[in-house]
C-alpha cells in the first residue's frame, strides 16, 4: 500500500538539487500550483553541454538515419604556462577538403561538444554494444576514468580574431579537475581540434556580434562563466611530466574501482590509477549502469511511477526522446498541451537515463500531468492502464508533425477488397495523425457488423494503441435458476448455466433451454421471486442480465405454447401463522414457498382452478407410508384406507391419474376442508367455489389466486422443496479458491470472437433504417512495433467492483500472432518478444503498482518506486500481471 504522503526527511536523499541551507517546504505545497516557480520550467529545459573524444561520438552516429551537422574548430592552446591558467583558441575551419579529412577522424586529436541528451544517447549506444564482454556495464580497463567531471570555463568572444576565447582557471576549479583538463588540451605534440554539434558556440558569437556596438574596436567581448562537462578522457602519468606524476586519490563513500583497457593509440601507453568521484555533487560518481533509476512516490504514486517506467524502457522512446524531439513539438494543435506534458515527459527520461541510477523525484512531471489532467491531481490512487491511455495520447497530440489536420471523407466500403480499403483508411488516419506514438504504439483491426435482421454488412478499419483483452471470467456469467414444471410430474430442479455478462434475457432463456431439454411445444416463463412472492417477471427477450443481482432468486416455469390470450393464473400460498399467548385473535394468514403457476384455456368455473393447483402439486405429494405413520389410532388409519378405496376421489393421499374437475360431489367436499382458493383483485378478495364461475372478462391477463393451506396439507406435501429456492449465485466464502490458469492467446480469442451488441450500443443499420443490435466481430490487420496488451482485471457496474486474480500464463520470448491476423505482410514479423509488465498486487480498496524490466538480453530488474533490484526470469510471471508491453522481433 502506498504511502499518503513522502517523508521530508528522505526527500533529500534523492534530489540532485538539494540544498541542505535552503528554507524547507512541504511536498504538498511544492506540488502546489500556487507555489510553483516558472524559472523550474528554464532549468528543466536548460541542457547541459558535454566535451567528449570525437572518435568515440563518432561510433555511436552509425546507427543514426540523419548525421548531425556540426562546427569544426582549430585550438590552440598555452600549454607551456599553463601552470594557473588554461587559454584556448577556437578558430572555425572553413568548409575545404580539410573538413571531409576530419569527419574520417584520421589523425590529429579530436573532440566534440554535444548537448546532454545527445551524450546520454551516445553513452547507452556504447553500453548496449558492450554485450559481449564479461562485464556489460563497465568498461573493463585499467586506465580509463569513467566518470564525468565537471569544469567551469570562461568564454569570450575576441573581435580582432574572430575567435573564440575559452580559459580554465585554476582557482575556479578543483586540482584534480584542472590537472586532467591541462592533460587533455594539451597540443604540443600534434593539431587539437573540438567539433561543436550542440549549437551553442554558433549561438554564443551571432549574439556577440549583435552586440559589437556596445565594445569598442579591438576590445574583448565580455566574458561568460560556463559549466562543461567533460567525459570519456583518459588521464595518465608521464614520468617526464611532473605536475601530472602523482596518481589522484580521491576517496568517497563508494570505494574505488579499477578500470583496464587496450589502447589503440602509440600516444596512450601508460596507465594511471582512478577513483569513482564525486566531489559536493558536482560530477557523477561513474558511469556504470544506464537506465536503472527509481521514481520516487510523491504520495500514492506508484500507479504512475510503473506506467512511466515501462514507457521509458521503450528501446524506440529512448532514442527518440535523447535526440532533437522538440523539434516535432505541435504548439498549434487544439487537442495538445502546448508541448508541455511531451517536455515535461523527455526531461524525465533524460533524468531516467542519466548515469548514477540516483532516484528521481518527478515532481515536474506530476505538476504538468495535472494541470492538463486534473483527475490525477492530489494523493488519490488511479488505474495505472487509464493513466498509460492518457499519457500515450497526450504525447501524440503534443508530439503530432501535422501542423494542419485535412478533412477526408470516408468513402463506402461495400463492393470493394479489403485491404484496399484497410490502406485507405490507415492513409487517412496517417494524413491526420503523425507522431512516433502513431510509428511505434499504433496498429490496426478490423471491425465488422452485421444486422441480425436485413444481415446488412458493415466493415470499417480502425487504429487502436493497446489490446485491451478481456479475461474469460470476465466474459462469462454463472448463474444458477430453479425450473417449476406445470406437467405435474417433475419436481422442480435447479439448473446452473453459463451466460455473456453483456447478455440478454434471450441468451438466459436459450442457455436454460438447452440444459432443462426444453420440448419443442414447451416455453420458458423467468420471475424473480420476493418475499415468497413473483416480485417482476423477465419477460423482455433484450433486457441485459447485468440487471440480476447475485443474490436475487429465479425461478423459471416450464409451461405449454398456448395462446396468449388464455390467463396466467398464479398461486400464492399462505398458511396460519399460530398466536404465542392466550386469548382470541384474529387469525393471521401468512406466505411461504415458491408460488405455482399455470395457463389455463376456457377457465369458466373455480372447479378448474382447484384442479389445476392440485396437479401442480402431485410432485410435492409425500409418500403414503410417511403420512400414515405420522398418525395414532385404527380410526385415522381406517379412514385413510376407506377413502383410498374410493373410485375416483381425488386426495393427497392417492394417485392423480384419473382425476378432473367433474369427479364428483364427494370430491368437492374433500377439497373444500383442505384447501379454500381466494381470488385477489384490488378491492379485496373473494372466497372461489368449486362451481361458481370465475369473474373473469376477455381482457384478463393474469389472475391472482391465493391458496390457504390447512395444517393437514402441510402435514401430506413436502412444503420444504416448494420453499427451497437457490440465489443466483452464492459465492463460497470460506472454501478453498482454486488458483484459474488461463493462456494469453484464449484470451485473445475471447477479444476476437463474435459478439452481439448491448442494449445501450445498438447500431444504426442503413438498410433497415433503424437501430439493431448487431453482430459485431474484430480482427487483428495490422500489428504495431510495441504491441500494449491490457488485461482487464477490474471490472465495475452499479452495484459491485471486482478484480480478478486470474493467472495469465502469457509468452516472455516468443508471442506468435501470425495465427490470429488477418492480413499477412510477408516484411513484417508477427513475433514479438516481452519486454515491460506493470502489476497490480492487492484488491479494490487499495493495492500497490510495480513494474518488471528487461533491461537488455534476459537481466530483469524490478522497479518498486524508488526502489531498482535484479530479480529472475521465473519471477515475470503472475496473477499480478496487468499490462503487457512486447517489441517486435524477427521471426525464428
Amino acid at each position: 500500500m502506498d504511502d499518503l504522503f513522502s517523508s521530508e526527511d528522505d526527500d533529500h536523499l534523492f534530489d540532485l538539487d538539494y540544498n541542505p541551507y535552503a528554507r524547507k517546504r512541504p511536498l504538498s505545497s511544492r506540488l502546489d500550483r500556487d507555489d510553483y516557480d516558472e524559472t523550474d520550467d528554464e532549468d528543466a529545459n536548460r541542457q547541459k553541454l558535454y566535451l567528449v573524444p570525437y572518435r568515440w561520438w563518432k561510433e555511436a552516429q552509425r546507427s543514426v538515419a540523419n548525421e548531425i551537422v556540426g562546427i569544426l574548430y582549430n585550438v590552440l592552446s598555452n600549454y607551456d604556462n599553463a601552470d594557473s591558467e588554461i587559454v584556448l583558441d577556437l578558430r572555425k575551419e572553413e568548409s575545404s577538403g580539410t573538413r571531409v579529412k576530419m569527419v574520417e577522424g584520421v589523425s590529429s586529436r579530436e573532440y566534440a561538444l554535444v548537448k546532454e541528451a545527445l551524450w546520454l544517447r551516445t553513452l547507452k549506444w556504447h553500453n548496449d554494444s558492450k554485450t559481449s564482454e564479461e562485464d556489460r556495464y563497465h568498461c573493463v580497463a585499467e586506465g580509463q576514468s569513467q566518470e564525468v567531471f565537471p569544469l567551469q570555463i570562461r568564454l569570450s568572444f575576441s573581435p580582432g580574431t574572430n575567435s573564440l576565447l575559452v580559459k580554465i582557471s585554476l582557482k575556479d576549479n578543483a586540482v584534480d579537475f584542472y590537472r586532467r583538463a591541462c592533460s587533455i588540451f594539451n597540443s604540443q605534440s600534434e593539431l587539437l581540434q573540438i567539433w561543436d554539434f550542440s549549437g551553442q558556440t554558433s549561438q554564443f558569437v551571432m549574439n556577440e556580434i549583435i552586440n559589437l556596438p556596445k565594445f569598442s574596436p579591438g576590445k574583448q567581448g565580455k566574458e561568460v562563466i560556463l559549466e562543461l562537462h567533460v567525459h570519456g578522457f583518459f588521464v595518465f602519468t608521464n614520468k617526464t611530466d611532473e605536475r601530472l606524476a602523482e596518481p589522484m586519490k580521491i576517496e568517497n563513500s563508494f570505494g574505488k574501482s579499477r578500470v583496464r583497457m587496450n589502447m589503440n593509440s602509440d600516444n596512450l601507453s601508460s596507465q594511471l590509477m582512478l577513483t569513482n568521484t564525486s566531489l559536493s555533487g558536482s560530477g557523477y560518481r561513474g558511469i556504470g549502469v544506464l537506465g536503472l533509476a527509481g521514481l520516487q512516490n510523491l504520495g500514492n504514486t506508484c500507479f504512475m511511477n510503473s506506467a512511466v517506467q515501462c514507457l521509458v524502457h521503450t528501446p524506440q522512446l529512448v532514442d527518440y526522446c535523447l535526440g532533437d524531439y522538440e523539434k516535432d513539438i505541435n504548439h498549434e494543435n487544439p487537442l495538445g498541451m502546448n508541448g508541455e506534458l511531451s517536455l515535461a515527459f523527455g526531461e524525465l527520461l533524460r533524468k531516467l537515463w542519466a548515469p548514477g541510477a540516483m532516484p528521481v523525484a518527478p515532481r515536474m512531471f506530476k505538476f504538468k500531468l495535472a494541470k492538463f489532467a486534473p483527475q490525477f491531481d492530489g494523493y488519490n490512487q488511479h488505474d495505472s492502464q487509464e493513466f498509460l491511455a492518457f499519457l500515450l495520447d497526450g504525447l501524440h497530440e503534443d508530439l503530432n508533425r501535422v501542423k494542419c489536420k485535412p478533412y477526408i471523407e470516408a468513402k463506402d466500403a461495400e463492393g470493394r477488397p479489403d485491404e484496399e480499403v484497410a490502406d485507405e483508411h490507415w492513409l487517412n488516419h496517417l494524413a491526420r495523425n503523425a507522431s512516433i506514438i502513431v510509428d511505434i504504439f499504433q496498429g490496426q483491426y478490423r471491425s465488422t457488423l452485421v444486422c441480425p435482421v436485413c444481415k446488412k454488412v458493415s466493415v470499417t478499419f480502425d487504429p487502436f494503441m493497446y489490446l485491451t483483452l478481456p479475461l474469460p471470467s470476465t466474459t462469462m456469467r454463472t448463474m444458477t435458476l430453479t425450473v417449476f414444471s406445470t406437467d405435474g410430474i417433475m419436481l422442480p430442479m435447479p439448473f446452473t448455466i453459463t451466460v455473456p455478462k453483456g447478455g440478454r434475457l434471450k441468451d438466459l432463456i436459450d442457455s436454460l433451454s438447452l440444459a432443462c431439454s426444453l420440448k419443442d411445444d414447451e416455453t420458458l416463463l423467468v420471475a424473480e421471486i420476493y418475499k415468497n412472492q413473483i416480485f417482476c417477471l423477465l419477460d423482455v427477450p433484450s433486457d441485459s442480465v447485468a440487471l440480476i443481482r447475485d443474490d436475487d432468486k429465479l425461478v423459471a416455469y416450464r409451461l405449454p405454447k398456448v395462446s396468449e390470450t388464455c390467463p396466467l393464473v398464479v398461486f400464492s400460498h399462505q398458511q396460519l401463522e399460530r398466536p404465542y399467548g392466550f386469548g382470541a385473535m384474529a387469525p393471521n394468514w401468512k406466505l411461504f414457498g415458491v408460488p405455482l403457476i399455470a395457463r389455463l384455456e376456457n377457465l369458466s368455473s373455480g372447479s378448474e382452478i382447484h384442479y389445476q393447483f392440485l396437479k401442480l402439486l402431485r410432485p410435492f405429494l409425500m409418500p403414503v407410508e410417511d403420512v400414515v405413520n405420522d398418525y395414532d389410532g385404527d380410526e385415522t388409519r381406517n379412514t385413510v384406507n376407506e377413502n383410498s378405496k374410493v373410485e375416483g376421489i381425488v386426495s393427497p393421499l392417492v394417485s392423480y391419474s384419473d382425476a378432473g374437475p367433474d369427479s364428483g360431489e364427494e370430491n368437492d367436499v374433500y377439497l373444500n376442508a383442505d384447501f379454500k382458493f381466494y381470488l385477489v383483485d384490488k378491492p379485496g378478495s373473494s372466497e372461489i367455489k368449486m362451481n361458481d364461475p370465475v369473474p373473469i372478462s376477455s381482457l384478463t391477463k393474469n389472475l391472482d389466486v391465493t391458496v390457504h393451506w390447512s395444517d393437514k396439507m402441510i402435514e401430506k406435501y413436502d412444503t420444504c422443496l416448494l420453499s427451497s429456492l437457490p440465489e443466483v449465485f452464492k459465492p463460497q466464502l470460506f472454501a478453498k479458491r482454486h488458483e484459474e490458469s488461463i493462456s494469453l492467446y484464449k484470451c485473445l480469442e475471447g477479444f476476437l470472437q463474435e459478439e452481439p451488441l448491448g442494449p445501450d450500443d445498438m447500431w444504426y443499420c442503413p438498410r433497415c433504417k433503424k437501430h439493431q443490435q448487431a453482430i459485431k466481430k474484430l480482427d487483428l490487420w495490422r500489428l504495431p512495433e510495441i504491441l500494449v496488451i491490457h488485461l482487464k482485471r477490474f471490472s465495475y457496474s452499479r452495484f459491485f467492483k471486482n478484480k480478478l486474480e486470474t493467472y495469465v500464463d502469457f509468452p516472455i520470448h516468443d508471442l506468435n500472432l501470425s495465427n490470429y491476423i488477418s492480413h499477412i505482410d510477408n516484411q513484417l514479423s508477427n513475433c514479438y518478444q516481452l519486454y515491460a509488465v506493470t502489476n497490480h498486487y492487492g484488491g479494490m480498496g487499495g493495492g500497490h503498482y510495480t513494474a518488471f524490466i528487461d533491461h537488455g538480453h534476459g537481466r530483469w530488474y524490478e522497479f518498486d518506486d524508488d526502489r531498482v533490484f535484479p530479480i529472475s526470469e521465473d519471477r515475470i510471471k503472475s496473477s499480478a500481471a496487468y499490462v503487457l508491453f512486447y517489441r517486435r522481433v524477427r521471426e525464428m
